[in-house]
């Protein structure tokens, strides 16, 4: 089969390291820092090469195929040195997708993917043989070589777009777009646009493509570059009429059901039951339930199924309350879009716990909230300076520290009973943490020890 190389060893490519393996490549994990042990002992079971701590060009160089981890950009001069020699760089959907004919769904978007992409799957399984994987879960790779399930539902993100050649869901959703990443598209928001876009350039008109009909990015660039798949829109605010090129269906929003028609067959769902909570739920909710009336799950199924879903960790995760304070989790909220939904959806005073690695931040789309919600700020970061000078002026009382213990100390002493305290950073963790999960552990843990 040829020389299978992967850079990164994590869950992707280790992953992608064994399903190389049973499909016939000599394969070979490369990674510029340390490989976790959980992962080497994988390798070394599986007798696979692999090297930590360095990238040996004259091991990398020689490859056939080249599976990148979505952390590694594209100005690394090791991905350019194989771009000039036109050796294939695919992300690890690309490649996995290859050894399946399971259908798939795949689930892109700046914010709610994660949620929408479990819900999806939370009702998908009630009725068929479905996976969960992507930027979530156990890596696709290692289930379609392991689990071979019938459907996937994969949560996409633009790293892994980037590298996809022949990659093709058979159901594309796009929840929303708004500035993220823009560090790795030159600070071009079009490029990003264009790069989330990807999940359906090699749809055909046998395909769907679910969107956010209320995203004007969305809907702008749809106009200007149309796709070949059948368009199914969702909106809180247009009518079914209203909605562009709604003939074969949609979803939206009347007397508060959600109304679903796909092909002039409908479902009705109420909203009030929905456990999530919040706007941008019911899209995800909406997105969630258009997927699965496609697949032809039972319209009792859907509803039991929104119903109970429990939600995502990290996101807007009611962690306690102390001494009538409740402390909320939402450290995935890793752009500022995400903490605008969480903000918009407090209804007591909040002490705002904020910051991390920004990645070209506008913060003004939240002032409203903050004028409004917000009566302490607390930056956790390494440089806090950019949060300090946005927000310095509009709340009484704004600190900074370096650590997650004593930002829920400081929190715990300026809030008082019918508060709220909200983790939702609205920047990258990478500064001090591991990862989002990382930092919204270490929340939690604080919080448990007060």
């Amino acid at each position: 089969m040829g020389r299978l190389v992967i850079l990164g060893g994590r869950e992707s490519g280790i992953g992608t390291a064994l399903l190389g393996k049973e499909k016939g490549y000599h394969v070979f994990v490369s990674d510029k820092g340390a490989i976790k042990e959980k992962y080497k002992q994988v390798l070394i079971h599986n007798e696979i090469e692999w090297e930590e701590k360095k990238h040996s060009e004259d091991k990398i160089l020689n490859a056939d195929i080249v599976m990148k981890s979505p952390g590694i950009p594209d100005k690394v001069p090791l991905v350019k040195q194989l771009r000039e020699k036109g050796i294939l760089i695919v992300s690890e959907i690309e490649f996995a997708s290859k050894f399946t004919n399971a259908t798939i769904v795949g689930i892109t978007g700046s914010n709610g993917k994660t949620t929408t992409a479990s819900l999806t799957h939370h009702i998908l399984k009630q009725e068929l043989n479905v996976g969960l994987a992507g930027n979530i879960g156990d890596s696709f790779a290692k289930q379609v070589l392991e689990e071979d399930f019938e459907n996937y539902v994969l949560e996409i993100s633009s790293f892994q777009l980037d590298d996809i050649v022949d990659f093709k869901p058979h159901i594309a959703v796009i929840t929303n777009i708004t500035p993220d990443h823009l560090d790795r598209y030159d600070y071009q928001f079009e490029k990003y646009i264009a790069s989330k876009f990807r999940i359906a350039i090699n749809q055909t008109k046998d395909d769907y493509l679910i969107y956010d009909a209320d995203d004007a990015v969305i809907t702008n660039h749809l106009k200007n570059n149309p796709v070949q798949s059948i368009l199914l829109p969702f909106s809180l605010t247009k009518s079914i009429e209203s909605l562009p090129v709604g003939r074969h269906g949609g979803a939206y929003l009347e007397d508060n059901n959600i109304k679903i028609t796909i092909n002039n067959n409908q479902i009705i769902m109420p909203t009030r039951n929905l456990t999530l909570e919040g706007k941008h739920n019911i899209k995800n909710a909406m997105a969630a339930s258009t997927v699965s009336h496609l697949l032809r799950i039972r319209k009792q199924t859907i509803r039991e199924s929104l119903e109970n879903f429990q939600g995502v960790e990290h996101r807007l995760e009611q962690v306690l309350k102390i001494n009538k304070v409740q402390y909320i989790n939402d450290s995935k909220a890793t752009n500022v879009n995400a903490t605008y939904y969480a903000l918009e959806s407090m209804d007591t005073p909040t002490v705002w716990i904020v910051g991390g690695e920004d990645k070209g931040n506008n913060y003004e789309e939240l002032f409203p909230f903050v004028n409004e919600k917000v009566k302490a700020i607390i930056c956790l970061g390494v440089d806090n300076e950019k949060l300090m000078r946005t927000f310095g002026g509009m709340v009484d009382v704004i600190v900074e520290t370096q650590f997650m213990s004593e930002a829920v100390k400081i929190a715990y002493k300026m809030s008082e009973a019918g508060d709220s305290v909200l983790l939702s950073p609205a920047c990258a963790s990478f500064d001090l943490f591991e990862s989002y999960e990382d930092r919204g552990r270490q929340f939690k843990n604080a919080v448990r020890n007060l």
